[in-house]
């Protein structure tokens, strides 16, 4: 079974993907992606693999036949990729050279526009899960892609949240948050010429730091062969910062925002980011989303920002001094 229902409480579609299920552990002598398998390329550097078991696809079955006058359903439409990150079956992203991952951005760009292609697709979401505590069946580096033929609610909620601002003061939210968290200062972790990397005021863990576009920008289609390879760099810093903080592969789901697609144009209010949520509050344990942040979307960080933020720039120094 993959379908849509739609959820009448919050007006937005949950993916019903019972295919899923079916998700096997591998084991530990087989890797799909590593090349020789049998299921990708025998010689790449980095990788489209279109999903085994997709939530959605472009060619969906068709829904059970359980809904009512009350009860909505929808096909399950959409594109769901998994992104290779190199042949190597346990090499990490702070691990690649910047040119490798520049190859990475390259194939983002790449398939966020051959996705918007698709016009009924709205909004293309890029995004890595990483670790064991995020639920992660295959160790072998990789980030996904989904196409969704819906705009999801946290983002509608961005975009309306930004165009409301852009209405009334005339300026880019993201824009002004970034000013206002560089004239702040402790929160800062580190910049260069395009990117800034920083713990926001109001985030929701301990250690989310955002990566954003110093320019405007509203998708990664919009960067130039300097920005994608600031942010390769920026990318291999970040997550590299990470893994320093506590000194091992640290869990994280990275999220990547830009403006939908197929819908109407957001590119003077939406702007570029990326966010990483990680699990961890300390060394050894988790930040669990219990019942305020599942019940009521009401979070809770355990931690101070200001005080966090000195933790990730000693990470970031580590990490740097490291490399050099």
């Amino acid at each position: 079974m993959a379908e849509l229902r739609w959820h009448p409480l919050i007006q937005d579609w949950v993916m019903i993907a019972s295919n899923r299920q079916g998700r096997p552990q591998m084991p530990k002598d087989y890797c799909p992606f590593c090349p020789g398998s049998g299921k990708v390329s025998y010689h790449f550097d980095v990788y489209k693999y279109d999903n085994d078991f997709p939530a959605l696809s472009q060619d969906p079955p068709v829904p059970d036949p359980v809904a009512t006058d009350f009860f909505e359903t929808a096909p399950a439409y959409g594109k769901c990729e998994v992104i290779l990150y190199s042949p190597e079956h346990t090499i990490t992203l702070p691990e690649l050279p910047t040119s490798h991952i520049q190859k990475l951005v390259d194939l983002w760009v790449e398939r966020y526009e051959a996705i918007s292609t698709d016009e009924n697709i709205q909004y293309v979401f890029i995004f890595e899960n990483r670790g064991d505590v995020v639920g992660v069946t295959m160790p072998h580096p990789h980030g996904q892609i989904y196409g969704y033929p819906f705009i999801p609610k946290k983002i509608e909620l961005e975009l309306d949240n930004a165009k409301r601002y852009m209405d009334e003061k005339g300026h880019c939210l993201f824009c002004d948050m970034l000013e206002a968290e560089v004239t702040f200062k402790q929160r800062i972790i580190f910049r260069n010429e395009h990117f800034t990397v920083f713990l926001p005021f109001f985030t929701e863990y301990p250690y989310g730091v955002y990566i954003i576009s110093n320019a405007h920008k509203s998708n990664i289609a919009q960067f130039d062969e300097e920005e994608r390879a600031a942010l390769a760099e920026t990318l291999r810093r970040t997550t590299g910062m990470l893994d320093s903080l506590f000194g091992y592969k640290f869990p994280y789901m990275m999220c990547m925002y830009n403006e939908p697609v197929n819908s109407a144009d957001a590119s003077a209010y939406y702007h570029f980011h990326i966010a990483f949520y990680p699990p961890m509050r300390s060394a050894d344990k988790i930040k669990f989303n219990a019942s305020s942040e599942t019940g009521a979307w009401a979070h809770c960080n355990p931690t101070c920002p200001e005080e966090t933020s000195k933790e990730l720039r000693a990470a970031y120094e580590r990490y740097m001094e490291a490399q050099a």
